[in-house]
Order: C-alpha cells, then structure tokens, then sequence
C-alpha cells in the first residue's frame, strides 16, 4: 500500500506561515517564519531553517488564501532536508472547530481547483 493511501485525510500544498515554539511551561524557546509544504485537517509539513524539539508545543499561525488560522500542535517527524534545513510534520492538538472548518473549507476549494 502506498504511503499515501494509509493517510486519513489528503495532503494539499499551502502557503508560509510564522510560527512558535513553546516549552513545558508555556515560555517561548523560538519563533520564526516557515513554509508550508503541505495540509491536512489533521496536520501540516513545514519547512524551517531550525529542528523543533519534540517535547514542545508549536503555535502557528497558517495563511489560507485571504484568512490567517491559529492552532497548535506537536512534532510528529523531523528530516534534514538540507544544510539549516528542516521538514517538520506536526500533528493538530485539539484545534477549534472554527480553525478546523476554515482549514476545510480552504481545502475543499483547493480540490475544487485541481
């Protein structure tokens, strides 16, 4: 079985958004900018220019066309994807059901466009 049809949800390309890195205590250990490499409803693959530990809480806030979504999530996998390059895939925790409808509704209209 190929990998992707073992996903729950599709994979869609998307856009940059910022992020942060929060520790066990909720204090901000780093926060920059990276580019979305793809979405599902159930998580996101960026591109930064650090690692992200597993141990933290990551806050985003994602581009989707004309709105900008907040939600929060944990490391699922990281790959060196090049010197000071990083793939991270994180997974959604928890999102809101508005967060989660407006991630839908940009990905229903992505598939609209294919």
């Amino acid at each position: 079985m190929k990998e992707e049809e073992k996903r729950r949800h599709p994979r869609f390309d998307s856009l940059n958004l910022s992020y942060i890195c929060l520790d066990e205590d909720q204090q901000v250990v780093k926060q920059g900018m990276g580019r979305t490499l793809n979405l599902s409803e159930s998580g996101i693959l960026l591109e930064t220019y650090f690692p992200i530990a597993a141990e933290h809480t990551v806050v985003l806030s994602i581009g989707l066309r004309d709105e900008v979504v907040d939600a929060k999530g944990r490391l699922v996998h990281l790959r060196e994807a090049g010197p000071d390059l990083y793939e991270i895939g994180i997974r959604f925790a928890d999102p809101e059901q508005g967060v989660l409808n407006s991630i839908r509704q940009f990905l229903q209209a992505l598939s609209r466009e294919e």
